[in-house]
């Protein structure tokens, strides 16, 4: 098990949230927070505090990556004409490890950036080991076929906590799935309400 993995809880724990939607979540036990002052009475969050809150959510979200590589796809979705907010959210959710999530061949993101990085999927025939990898439209993603009877495989895509988002066509049969289109916030699964406006107003003043 990963580091990461192992903490994926606490990320949970952190926010307050269960922000996969997990069963096993601690949150769903205990909704405070971790350490020997988590029941304390929490106190009113400053307007940094929510935008930074909003922020180390939807980054702990995608794997808790770190704050230089959310960074750099925030300033992407900055530069390019639109909707920032939807533009970060198409971004993230065109990543290979992401894509692989999406499609339940695993059961977290966390396992999603390890099964890519330990080469077990295929995008349009080439292999690519890259989490950070980005689909495009029409992309096809498949698991190699020497890591098609894989227990853990098989166990994810009968997962009934999740479904396939409908910008992902997933053939479990095959385990293949393609990348229909570039989603918007409104068409992403997130278990809690994320609010990229927030991670906007957090970069605009820090």
């Amino acid at each position: 098990m990963t580091k990461r993995t192992s903490a994926k809880y606490k990320i949970d724990r952190r926010m307050g949230e269960n922000i996969w939607g997990r069963a096993k979540s601690p949150v769903n036990r205990r909704e405070y927070g971790p350490g020997q002052h988590g029941q304390r009475r929490k106190g009113k969050l400053s307007d940094f505090g929510i935008q930074l809150r909003a922020k180390q959510k939807l980054k702990g979200y995608y794997g808790d990556m770190t704050e230089k590589q959310f960074r750099r796809i925030f300033a992407e979705a900055e530069r390019q004409r639109g909707d920032t907010g939807e533009l970060l959210v198409g971004l993230l959710e065109r990543r290979l490890d992401t894509v692989v999530y999406r499609a339940k061949f695993v059961p977290t993101i966390f396992a999603a950036r390890q099964f890519v990085n330990h080469g077990h999927v295929t995008v349009n025939g080439q292999r690519v080991n890259i989490p950070s990898y980005r689909v495009k439209e029409g992309d096809v993603v498949e698991v190699r076929e020497k890591s098609k009877q894989m227990a853990a495989l098989l166990e994810a895509t009968q997962l009934a906590e999740r479904d396939v988002p409908d910008y992902i066509e997933a053939d479990h049969s095959k385990m293949t799935a393609t990348f229909v289109r570039i989603p918007g916030l409104g068409d992403v699964p997130y278990p809690v309400l994320m609010e990229p406006h927030l991670v906007i107003e957090f970069y605009a003043q820090n």
